[in-house]
């Protein structure tokens, strides 16, 4: 699942985490509600930035898109 479809169905204080440490080291917290709407988690998926590790990071591409959608260019805007 891609960011653009697991996104919307975060809850607005996980998105706003997202937003504010945006491209941060990920904690197991935030984590797992990521993986409660988007499915397991695979170092193929396009937010996940290399080998599912202890740290988890954003991709690069993911980060861009978050910091596109805080600012409301990209389609992640309420």
């Amino acid at each position: 699942m891609n960011i653009e479809s697991w996104w919307p169905l975060l809850n607005s204080s996980t998105r706003q985490w997202l937003i504010d440490n945006n491209g941060d080291l990920v904690p197991p917290n935030i984590l797992d509600q990521i993986a409660a709407v988007a499915g397991p988690l695979t170092s193929e998926a396009s937010w996940v930035a290399g080998n599912i590790a202890e740290e988890f990071m954003l991709s690069d591409q993911a980060v861009d898109w978050i910091e596109e959608a805080a600012n409301g260019e990209g389609s992640g805007d309420d």
